[in-house]
């Protein structure tokens, strides 16, 4: 807000009033672990090239791709699916199983726009993670993925890929795959908890070279049109299981999910820098959504305290919707958790340890209203039970959330600024393609008080500069706004 002093009269002008007209229609996100991963590289692109029925998991594969025509969602993250450099095995499954109708009177997919990126999962470290007396550098064991930068018995197995109906912003993907551990502020790894303390399990030269995330953390922006840009923020935190007293992979689990957490607040993500040397992390405002396998329930579980609830609660997340597999669903009829499972069963979504919540769709409260969502686990009297199980074809389940887009200040209004000369106050900011602009004013701010002044600029991607000429001998204030509308 700016404010121009004169000798009687001042004026205030702000672009905070925004009014849009119905958006674009909602989109559907969803993520899927689908447990496409194989014991060895190649496998899983070879079982994705025979589509006939030859392997052993072709089943299994056919379901996940009967699930995803049933909800048919529009941005779809699926996690625990091997990478290959060549991007062939998830090529392959679009082609031959998400494209070809799975059962009568369904509709095969097509998603023109997809992406997978390496992984931390069975890349070697050249040290002995596990501290068990040996480093081990060769592929195919437990072994090697014990002492891998996340565990795998080669490298890329158990990766994710993205599938979208909407252009993927590719110039704008950023990694952070190889963000160190030690440099994120109050991590739990330089913390002196547990027995043995990270800082002392871990050796200095090992925490000089340990990574936060496990996988990859994606930032993977979607142009959904009309000027509205998402950032897809992808991700699959290790379990914080598998480890011993010094509970390293739960303090793992905890600051993989801290990283988003920090990331979508511009006051905490100054450390952060992705695999390009940029840094920092989402501008004031950004339009996200938050998905995968996050390995944390709220409630319940093996994480520590609060790990999940980085996200849940996050004051920029919109968690106003917990999506849930309804009063039949699965999880409503699966047995008690271990841990006494807190919390309504019929929002689980998975079916391991008695049942947890550990797989999100979350949007930013900015850019985003909610419309619907839930986890496709259908009930033991449903028809869909064939298709999906409480273990198969994975014991993860497809989690998906109906968004509609909501026109963004910080998108259509950029680098406004204001300057007054006589009876003449000029506004200029930059616009954005996709939106018509006026510009109101009004003595009060009272909402019937506001009046056009005439100045419509055209919708050009450009700098545009808009003039509104103020009456001469006007007292007292004025107040101008930007009102913006999606363009027809």
């Amino acid at each position: 807000m700016l404010r121009f002093p004169a000798a009687a009269a001042f004026f205030l002008v702000t672009a905070g009033g925004l009014f849009a007209a119905p958006p674009p229609a909602r989109v559907r996100f969803a993520t899927y672990n689908v447990s496409f991963f194989r014991t060895s590289a190649g496998a899983l692109t070879t079982e994705m090239n025979t589509p006939s029925g030859t392997t052993a998991n072709h089943g299994n594969i056919r379901q996940v791709a009967e699930a995803l025509q049933r909800q048919r969602p529009d941005v779809l993250l699926l996690n625990e699916f091997d990478y290959d450099a060549g991007w062939q095995a998830m090529t392959l499954f679009h082609n031959n199983y998400l494209a070809v109708p799975q059962q009568a009177g369904l509709v095969g997919l097509d998603y023109p726009y997809r992406y997978t990126a390496p992984s931390n999962t069975g890349i070697s470290s050249g040290f002995d993670l596990d501290n068990n007396g040996a480093v081990v550098t060769s592929t195919g064991t437990e072994a090697y993925g014990n002492d891998s930068f996340g565990f795998g018995q080669f490298p890329g197995q158990y990766g994710m890929v993205i599938y979208s109906r909407f252009p993927i912003a590719t110039s704008m993907i950023r990694s952070m795959q190889l963000l160190k551990w030690k440099d994120m502020p109050g991590s739990k790894l330089l913390l002196n908890t547990g027995n043995p303390p990270l800082t002392t399990y871990y050796t200095t030269d090992e925490r000089e070279v340990l990574r936060i995330s496990s996988k990859t953390h994606l930032d993977v922006p979607i142009d959904l049109g009309g000027g509205i840009l998402a950032h897809l923020l992808a991700s699959h935190p290790t379990p914080p299981t598998f480890d011993a007293a010094e509970d390293k992979n739960g303090k793992r689990n905890f600051d993989e999910l801290k990283l988003w957490a920090d990331y979508i607040d511009p006051a905490r993500s100054k450390y952060i820098y992705d695999d390009a040397g940029g840094t920092g992390g989402l501008p004031a405002g950004a339009r996200f959504v938050i998905a995968g396998d996050q390995n944390a329930d709220p409630n319940d579980g093996d994480t520590l305290t609060g790990s999940a609830r980085q996200l849940t609660q996050h004051p920029l997340v919109n968690a106003t919707l917990t999506p849930n597999s309804g009063a039949a669903g699965g999880a409503a009829n699966y047995s008690t958790s271990a841990n006494g499972q807190i919390g309504n069963r019929i929002q689980d979504t998975a079916a391991f340890s008695g049942g947890l919540r550990v797989d999100y769709v979350l949007p930013s409260k900015a850019g985003f209203s909610i419309f619907n969502g839930a986890v496709f686990w259908p009930g033991p009297s449903d028809p869909l039970r064939s298709v999906v199980s409480d273990t198969d074809p994975s014991d993860h389940h497809m989690v998906w959330m109906d968004l509609v887009p909501a026109v963004s200040i910080q998108e259509a209004v950029k680098d406004l600024n204001a300057s007054w000369s006589g009876d003449t106050i000029t506004l200029a900011w930059t616009a954005a393609a996709g939106y018509a602009y006026k510009v109101q004013q009004s003595p009060s701010m009272a909402a019937s008080s506001w009046t056009d002044t005439g100045v419509n600029p055209v919708t050009t991607p450009r700098s545009l500069a808009t003039v509104a000429s103020i009456p001469a001998g006007v007292p007292g204030r004025m107040f101008y706004r930007v009102q913006v509308t999606f363009a027809p």
